[in-house]
């Protein structure tokens, strides 16, 4: 499929940590494995603005961000510690919302 999103594997993960020298622009998947996040949690970290992708994508395009940011974010321990709260919080509504959802319309007094 052309244009799909490709997960990263851990060896790919690995392979790209091992690199003399990281490309300066890091797609998702690559940030996620630098950082130590799931792929999946980046685009919750862009829409709170904890990560800043290159130039202006579309929200549909792939995003590409820059290595120095990506570092630096990685190095400091208010950055992860606010990136881990806002995940968590993400993830606690999420779930919240998909328990009330499977839920509804059953009243929990009747069996």
């Amino acid at each position: 499929m052309f244009g799909a999103k490709k997960p990263i594997a851990l060896e790919d993960a690995a392979s790209l940590l091992n690199t003399r020298r990281l490309p300066a622009r890091l797609h998702s998947s690559e940030v996620a494995g630098v950082l130590g996040f799931q792929e999946h949690d980046i685009p919750v970290l862009v829409i709170a603005r904890l990560l800043i992708p290159l130039g202006k994508p579309a929200p549909n395009a792939p995003k590409y961000f820059a290595l120095v940011d990506v570092l630096a974010a990685g190095q400091d321990r208010e950055w992860l510690a606010q990136a881990t709260r806002v995940l968590t919080k993400y993830w606690r509504d999420k779930n919240s919302r998909k328990r009330s959802a499977d839920g509804e319309g059953v009243d929990p007094g009747k069996t």
